[in-house]
This record gives structure tokens, sequence and C-alpha cells, in this order.
């Protein structure tokens, strides 16, 4: 970050999902009938659950595999997670929980300054696009961090990446390029 410009960045992660197995076959149909806070969708072949706390949702199919939305730290999946596969286990299942993986991470922050989004674009032209026709956003992709960065005009930012450490570690390095793009305060 900028020396004479010391403020710290709130990054506010609002999605984590995660993935794990049961190591067993689940009968959906027993799931929807006596589970709690369940929708069964049979044209789609799982099961949707829902927990209050950590407020989490999750896709379980017949298979075993379970997809965790909706959590705000990578604990806070995992604890979900473990509280899921505990309710299965009432149900009467034997469900060992394993195989747990955080896939994907979505959080938002907000640069104290608007971005000049043609001019973020030109100066990282390979790794940055924008089509203001199709998305109000400018897109630009750190391959070695495997993350997304979504820039609007704003200076507000979408960063998509494997895990927490991976976005905060993109919004560092995108920082000093919009810094660079800045736009002018207006007065």
């Amino acid at each position: 970050m900028d020396s004479s410009n010391d403020e710290a960045l709130d990054i506010i992660i609002t999605n984590v999902v995660a993935t794990f197995r049961t190591r067993c076959h689940l009968n959906l149909r027993t799931i929807a009938l006596e589970g709690t806070n369940v929708i069964y969708k049979p044209e789609v072949g799982k099961v949707l659950m829902k927990l209050r706390k950590p407020k989490i949702t999750a896709s379980i199919w017949s298979s075993g595999k379970i997809i965790c939305t909706g959590a705000t730290s990578e604990d806070e999946a995992k604890l979900g997670a473990r509280r899921l596969a505990r309710c299965l286990q009432k149900l009467g299942f034997k469900v060992r929980f394993s195989a747990f993986k955080v896939v994907n991470v979505l959080a938002v922050c907000s640069m104290p300054f608007a971005v000049h989004l043609i001019d973020f674009t030109k100066n990282n032209r390979p790794i940055a696009s924008y089509e203001p026709e199709l998305h109000p956003a400018a897109t630009y992709r750190i391959k070695n961090l495997k993350a997304t960065i979504q820039v609007f005009s704003t200076g507000s930012i979408t960063v998509t990446g494997p895990n927490v450490q991976n976005v905060a570690n993109a919004v560092e390095q995108v920082y000093p390029l919009l810094f660079e793009c800045k736009k002018p305060l207006c007065k």
C-alpha cells in the first residue's frame, strides 16, 4: 500500500463453499422424511438441508458427497459441515466425516477511492478485461493465486479464490495497480 496513506482495507468474507464426504450411501427419502429444515429435490437427485447456527445450506447427494455454502469463514464452514454430519448420524446413517475441503471463498472489499476502469484495463491488458456492454466491472485474473477480481468504478471489488489467504494476497497484489488508476476527487 502507499506509504503516505496507511489505511487498512476491510476484506469482508461473504461466502465460503466447502465439500466433504460421508463415506456411506445416503437414502435421500429418509433424510427428507425424518430430517429437519430439509427440502427434497428428487428431479435433481439431492436434498437441501439448512442449519441455523452456523448459517449454512448443504446440498446432499445419495453418493455421500455434500457441498456446504453460506459460511463466513473457513472455521465456520468446517463446524457447519461437522454439525451436518452429526445430524445425518442421528438419522441412523453410518457417517464418517472425511475429505473436507474449502473449494471457494467469495469476499468483498471497498477501496478508499474510485477507479478509472479503462485506464486500469489498458495498463494490465493481458490479464484484465473490461466489457462495459456486458458487465459494469473490469475482470482481473491472477493465475498463480487462482483468484478472480471484479473491479467496479466506485472502488468496490469482489474477490473469488480457493481460500482466505489467496483472497487476501490477491487484494494486496491488486491494490497498487488500482491506486495508479484512481479517479481524482470531484469537488
